[in-house]
C-alpha cells in the first residue's frame, strides 16, 4: 500500500471535513475534564466535630466544652478534636451538678471517647459529600483516599482492555460505547445508596473515561493531516479537557449537594449520541483491516465536503505481503514482544498530574477558586505544548517541561511556612509544567507507534500511568505526617523521569508509522 499521507494529501489539510472531525472530537472530551476530578468536591471532607445529641439536657457551657481541644500539626495551634469527646456520662454529670469546666473541673482529667453518636459537619460550603454522608473520617478516613484508587483503577483496566478492542472493532465504535458506559454509570452512582456501590459504580466511570478519550484521541490522530495532527494532539484536545476542568468547580459553586453534582455532571452525556453520524471511523484503520472500500468511501466523502474532485484509485497494493503485515490481527502481546516497544511504557508514569489536581482542596483559600485556578493554568500549558510539539524536538520537549517541573515541587520545602502564597505558586508552576509534559506526551506516543497497534499502545502506555494515578490519592495523604513529603517525592519522580526521557527515540518529522516494521528502534 503506498504512503497513506501521500494518497489522501488531495484533501488538503484544513477543508470542512477536517474541521468538523477536529471540533467534534474534541467536543467529546469536555465531560473528561470535570469526571476525573469531580472527586475533589464529591469526597472533601467538611470541618466538623463529634455529634453531641441535641436531647441531653447539658448546661451551655459543658455543650460548649464536650469537645477537648487538641494541638493542629500544621500550624501548632489548638484546635477543637475531629474524632474524640470527653465522656458523656462524666459530662452529663458535671452539668447535673452544676460544676463548671475549668474551674471546677480539671478536664485534663475527663476520661475521652469516640464519637459513638456520629458527628456534626460544617455546611458552609457543602451542603453534603459522600465524606459527609457516610462518615469517611477518622477510622474510615482511609477510605477517601481508596475512594480516588478505585476510580483510577477502572481507568488502568479501561487502558488495557479499551486499547485492544478499538484496535480490533474499531476506534468509532468502542469511543460511543464508552461515551454511553461513562454517561449511564455516572447517573447510576448519583443515587448510591452506600459508599461500597458509589466505588463500584466509579469504577465503572473509571474505565468509560479514558477509554473514549484514548479512541477520540486515535481517531483524530489517524484523519487529521500532520499540520493539523499536531494542533489536535496537543491544544486542541487538552484544551477542551481543561475548559470541562474549568466547568467543574463553576458548577459545583452553584451545587452544593454531591448527589445533585453526580447528575449534572453526567446529563450533558447524552448530547453526544447524536455526533455517531457526523464523525467517521478511522480510513487509517480500515486499510489495516483489509477493508479498502469502506475506507475509501470515507475518503470520498471526505473530498465531497471539502469540494474536491478525488482520483479514480485512492488506495492500490503494491506488495502482497505488506497487505497481509496490514491485515494481520494484533494484539497486546505484539506490543510487549517488540524490541522496539517495551522500554516506552515507563516514561508514561504520570503520578503528579493527578496528586497536583486531588491537592487543590487541601491549598490555602477557597477550593473553588483553587480548583478553577488550577484549571486555568492548564490552558497556557496547553498552548506551550503545540508550539514545543510544532518546533522543537520530543526528547528535548518533554526533557524540559519534566525536569523543570520537578524543580519546582522540590523547591516548595525551602519555602517558610508563612509565605502561602509563594508557595501556591510555585506549586501552580509545577502544575504548569507537569501538564505541558503530559500533553505532549500523548501526542509523542501516537508519533511512535503503527496504525495496527496505536491504539493498544497509547492504552497500554497510559495504563501504565494509571499506575501512579492509583497512588496519587496517597500522596495527598502524606501530608498528615509532614507537608513535604508529597512535594520531595512527586519532584524527585518527575526530574527523574525527565532525565529516562532523553533514552527515547526522536518522532519529530517523521511520518506515522502504519506496520511494526516501520517503527524507529529505542536507542534505550
Amino acid at each position: 500500500m503506498a504512503d497513506y499521507e501521500v494518497q489522501t494529501a488531495f484533501l488538503g489539510e484544513w477543508g470542512r471535513f477536517q474541521q468538523q472531525v477536529f471540533f467534534l472530537l474534541c467536543v467529546t472530551v469536555i465531560p473528561n475534564g470535570f469526571t476525573i476530578l469531580a472527586i475533589v468536591f464529591l469526597a472533601d471532607t467538611p470541618p466538623h466535630r463529634c455529634l453531641v445529641p441535641a436531647h441531653l439536657n447539658l448546661s451551655a457551657a459543658w455543650r460548649n466544652s464536650s469537645i477537648p481541644l487538641e494541638t493542629e500539626s500544621q500550624t501548632g495551634a489548638l484546635v477543637p478534636s475531629k474524632c474524640a469527646r470527653y465522656r458523656l456520662k462524666d459530662v452529663l454529670s458535671f452539668s447535673e451538678k452544676g460544676l463548671l469546666p475549668g474551674v471546677d473541673v480539671n478536664l485534663s482529667n475527663v476520661p475521652k471517647e469516640g464519637c459513638l453518636d456520629g458527628w456534626e459537619y460544617d455546611q458552609s460550603v457543602y451542603i453534603s459529600t459522600i465524606t459527609s454522608e457516610w462518615d469517611l473520617v477518622c477510622d474510615d478516613r482511609w477510605k477517601n483516599p481508596l475512594t480516588s484508587s478505585v476510580f483510577f483503577s477502572g481507568v488502568l483496566t479501561g487502558s488495557f482492555i479499551s486499547g485492544q478492542l478499538a484496535d480490533r472493532y474499531g476506534r468509532k465504535v468502542m469511543m460511543f460505547v464508552t461515551i454511553t458506559v461513562q454517561t449511564v454509570f455516572t447517573l447510576i452512582q448519583a443515587f448510591s445508596p452506600s459508599w461500597t456501590v458509589f466505588c463500584a459504580m466509579f469504577f465503572v466511570v473509571g474505565y468509560g473515561k479514558i477509554s473514549n478519550y484514548i479512541s477520540a484521541f486515535v481517531l483524530g490522530t489517524e484523519i487529521l493531516g500532520p499540520r493539523v495532527r499536531t494542533i489536535f494532539s496537543t491544544a486542541g484536545m487538552n484544551l477542551f479537557f481543561a475548559l470541562g476542568y474549568m466547568l467543574l468547580p463553576i458548577l459545583a459553586f452553584f451545587i452544593r449537594d454531591w448527589r445533585m453534582l453526580l447528575l449534572g455532571l453526567a446529563l450533558p452525556g447524552f448530547l453526544y449520541l447524536p455526533l455517531w453520524w457526523y464523525i467517521p471511523e478511522s480510513p487509517r484503520w480500515l486499510l489495516s483491516q483489509g477493508r479498502v472500500q469502506e475506507a475509501e468511501a470515507i475518503v470520498r466523502y471526505a473530498a465531497k465536503r471539502n469540494k474536491i474532485e478525488p482520483p479514480p484509485v485512492i488506495f492500490s497494493f503494491s506488495q502482497k505481503e505488506n497487505q497481509s503485515e496490514r491485515t494481520k490481527t494484533h494484539n497486546i502481546c505484539d506490543l510487549l514482544c517488540s524490541p522496539n516497544i517495551l522500554p516506552a511504557v515507563p516514561y508514561d508514569l504520570h503520578i503528579n498530574y493527578f496528586a497536583l489536581s486531588l491537592n487543590t482542596a487541601n491549598l490555602h483559600g477557597n477550593v473553588h477558586f483553587n480548583t478553577l485556578l488550577s484549571a486555568l493554568i492548564e490552558i497556557p500549558a496547553y498552548i506551550l505544548s503545540w508550539v514545543l510539539f510544532r518546533w522543537c524536538p520530543r526528547r528535548l520537549s518533554l526533557f524540559l517541561t519534566l525536569f523543570m517541573g520537578g524543580s519546582f515541587l522540590l523547591l516548595i520545602q525551602c519555602i517558610p511556612a508563612n509565605m502561602i502564597y509563594i508557595a501556591i505558586t510555585l506549586e501552580m508552576t509545577g502544575k504548569f509544567a507537569v501538564t505541558t509534559s503530559f500533553a505532549v506526551i500523548y501526542a509523542y506516543t501516537a508519533e511512535l507507534y503503527p496504525t495496527v497497534l496505536r491504539n493498544t499502545a497509547l492504552g497500554t502506555c497510559s495504563m501504565a500511568a494509571r499506575i501512579g494515578s492509583i497512588i496519587a490519592p496517597y500522596f495527598i495523604y502524606l501530608r498528615s505526617y509532614s507537608i513535604s513529603l508529597p512535594y520531595i517525592l512527586m519532584g524527585s519522580l518527575t526530574a527523574l523521569v525527565g532525565l529516562l526521557s532523553l533514552l527515547l527515540p526522536e518522532s519529530y518529522g517523521m511520518p506515522l508509522p502504519d506496520t511494526i516494521t516501520h517503527m524507529q528502534h529505542f536507542p534505550g
